[in-house]
């Protein structure tokens, strides 16, 4: 079985909680999913509402996520017969532990897939890569499959993760299942910043002019991506 998941939180700090997640699942020929908004008892802050649309008004009567389906649902099929699939699946992971799930089973990151099959994008947020690669165009098509009648929207995270699912889809074409596993775990070695005073400059370049910048990135940005940091180790070894 494959699970395409999206989890929207009411922050992105540690102690943030999920206020919505999306299950889009792949049970050999049947495709079915699954969208509830939550309430693990966290406010909602503006910022947070403001990208992903979701109030305090809206989860005040909802329940905790332990005690919904999507809850049991992951807790009876978290065995290794079964793969999760999420674009930067390190935070879906952390927040699903944080809320009680610990996932036993395979895991497929959209995000680093696609980092190593198709390093030409540059940038790899879900939402461009949505464009990049045209995936909008099949989203009604799977909208229909599904009988999903909500208009889609950026940062639901049922839209999300009908996202994800068209991604895979991209990247099915470039690698076996098997190989999407194994490069979601393996680094990635990055050309160029896309963020920052040297955004869209190659790493390399950086390195080689401004290598203190980098030395200060490496023991100052506490959350600095794993990628990232290994691009920065790489060419500040030579």
């Amino acid at each position: 079985m494959l699970i395409f998941i999206d989890i929207e939180t009411t922050g992105l700090e540690r102690e943030d909680k999920i206020c919505s997640i999306a299950l889009i699942i792949v049970d050999e020929k049947e495709i079915s999913y699954k969208y509830e908004l939550v309430n693990e008892g966290k406010k909602i802050p503006p910022q947070a509402s403001s990208i992903h649309h979701i109030t305090n008004e809206m989860i005040k009567e909802k329940s905790a996520f332990k005690e919904g389906e999507i809850y049991k649902f992951l807790q009876e099929n978290s065995n290794d017969k079964n793969t999760l699939i999420a674009h930067n699946i390190k935070f879906d992971l952390e927040k699903l532990s944080s809320a009680g799930v610990t996932w036993k089973g395979d895991l497929i990151d959209t995000l680093r897939v696609t980092k190593h099959l198709i390093p030409e994008c540059e940038f790899f947020s879900l939402q461009v890569l949505r464009y990049e690669l045209q995936l909008y165009r099949d989203e009604e098509k799977l909208k229909d499959e599904l009988g999903i009648k909500d208009a889609l929207s950026a940062h639901n995270a049922l839209s999300d993760a009908l996202v994800v699912k068209l991604l895979f889809n991209s990247l099915e074409e470039l690698a076996s299942l098997d190989k999407m596993k194994e490069l979601s775990f393996k680094n990635v070695l990055l050309q160029k910043f896309d963020f920052g005073k040297h955004s869209g400059k190659y790493i390399e370049e950086v390195a080689m002019n401004d290598r203190g910048y980098l030395e200060w990135m490496l023991h100052s940005v506490s959350d600095l991506d794993e990628d990232l940091k290994y691009s920065i180790n790489y060419y500040l070894e030579g």
